[in-house]
């Protein structure tokens, strides 16, 4: 079903993007882990300290020669990955030099999909976007831009079919805790219906909040990350998560010491379900009864 905010675009289907630069594989992972991060790229400015947000505040008007560098390390870093949320890319537009980053990102990372969610276009100026990029073609991707005041939206993907398929929302939340109530709630909906689930994510306030205060608090999501990933240069928040349903098994999870951004990336491993392709756990050799160990 079709929804319409005050954005006036459309939540709905859409397709991934193909990067031809690299063989397209809708293989899940034979291992049976799967590499999620998510990361708040600040369009690939580089701010190391509280003093850079005004003496740099330009660099989200007009380009500057750092950024390509910067998005190299970006996209070094992304390259370990098999599904990575970004938030704050650029479309394309004048601060950017007309490079689509999300597209840049995955060309440097060798991502087979990839996808740009449009938030808030301010035409040659600014193209505020949201991104994805995967090694695994989803089965299904939506759009969605969420309640509240136009500029925050939501990307949905399905790997799978039936009440097995894992489900991947990727989001940047408001600032506001009323409208992100809001947000929360119409995510809520969307991933009601199934099994396995991962938010994943900017989301502007602690896990506790999320878990215990929100519309999610019913679906018993653990968030396995406690450190803190703001500000990069001396975390005290911890505002980027990614979140899972009790049905997956965390393998790793970290957050990386890599203060390109304002915030710190969030990195998570996890072992598939067995119906996706994931393998069970190893049996303990536990000696029988009475057995010498």
């Amino acid at each position: 079903m079709l929804r319409r905010w005050s954005s006036g675009r459309s939540a709905g289907l859409r397709d991934t993007q193909v990067n031809h630069r690299c063989p397209e594989s809708g293989a899940l992972p034979s291992s049976g882990l799967l590499r999620l991060l998510s990361f708040n790229i600040q369009v690939g400015i580089n701010t190391a300290g509280y003093r850079h947000y005004l003496t740099r505040s330009w660099q989200h008007l007009l380009p500057n020669a750092g950024r390509g560098g910067n998005l190299q390390r970006i996209g070094s870093l992304l390259g370990d990955y098999d599904l990575v949320a970004l938030q704050e890319v650029d479309g394309g537009s004048l601060r950017s030099g007309y490079v689509n980053q999300v597209e840049h990102l995955a060309q440097l990372g060798a991502f087979p999909y990839w996808y740009q969610q449009l938030n808030r276009n301010l035409g040659r100026l600014a193209q505020h976007s949201n991104g994805v990029l995967s090694r695994l073609q989803p089965s299904q991707l939506e759009d969605h831009p969420l309640p509240g005041p136009p500029g925050r939206g939501a990307i949905l993907l399905r790997f799978g079919e039936g009440p097995d398929a894992l489900v991947v929302v990727m989001m940047h939340l408001a600032l506001g805790a009323r409208t992100r109530t809001r947000q929360l709630a119409y995510i809520r909906e969307l991933i009601g219906g199934y099994r396995h689930q991962i938010l994943m994510g900017d989301m502007n306030t602690h896990a506790v909040d999320l878990l215990q205060h929100s519309p999610l608090r019913d679906l018993g999501l653990l968030a396995p990350q406690i450190e803190a990933t703001f500000p990069s240069w001396r975390p005290q928040r911890c505002l980027d998560h990614i979140l899972l349903s009790p049905g997956l098994a965390l393998e790793r999870v970290a957050v990386l010491s890599q203060p390109i951004s304002d915030h710190l990336p969030v990195a998570v491993d996890i072992r598939l379900p067995v119906a996706l392709g994931g393998y069970p756990p190893p049996m303990l050799n536990v000696p029988a009864t009475g057995s010498p160990p």
